[in-house]
């Protein structure tokens, strides 16, 4: 599991300069950055969700991701799942609406608890998966490697802190 674990550890550093960041917006805490975008709380709040749905995905349960018809998961991996990892960069799109929060924790320290537990579900559901030898299923790109699974949500969390005030 050498790949999962770098990967993983992907996941747990990506999430700690999340709530680094999350930690320096207290001020702004429940603002959002500009109409229509945002506020720290929500983005961390979002990631958090993610990281709960894609935990079901990696442990065979369903959810709330949408279902891509079966005969184009192949094209949706090939144009946006190996795209996003070969480019090391996570697009900028709309989420889906059990995704997209109206609001989040109270407080950086509500939110840190959340987000950690999220992750730590999320790890425990990739190593049990890999363990089982079986590669993620997933409703919008078909099966995937569990490593390059959890690769692909680091990106994702990445892209999120780069939405956090004061984040490089």
């Amino acid at each position: 599991m050498p790949d999962l674990d770098v990967a993983l550890a992907g996941d747990h550093a990506a999430v700690a300069a999340l709530l680094a960041a999350a930690d320096g917006a207290k001020a702004v805490w429940t603002v959002p950055r500009a109409p229509g975008k945002w506020s720290p709380s929500q983005v961390v709040e979002h990631v958090a969700r993610i990281m709960d749905e894609s935990t079901k995905v990696a442990s065979g349960a369903p959810s709330k991701f949408p279902t891509v018809p079966a005969l184009l998961r192949p094209m949706a991996r090939i144009l946006f799942f190996n795209r996003t990892l070969k480019k090391n960069s996570f697009a900028n799109m709309k989420t889906i609406e059990p995704l997209d929060p109206a609001s989040g924790s109270a407080s950086p320290a509500e939110a840190r608890q959340r987000l950690e537990a999220a992750l730590k579900r999320f790890d425990h559901a990739c190593r049990a998966r890999a363990a089982s030898g079986q590669e993620v299923s997933s409703t919008i790109f078909g099966r995937v490697s569990v490593a390059r699974f959890a690769r692909f949500q680091e990106l994702h969390i990445r892209h999120h802190y780069r939405q956090m005030p004061g984040a490089a």
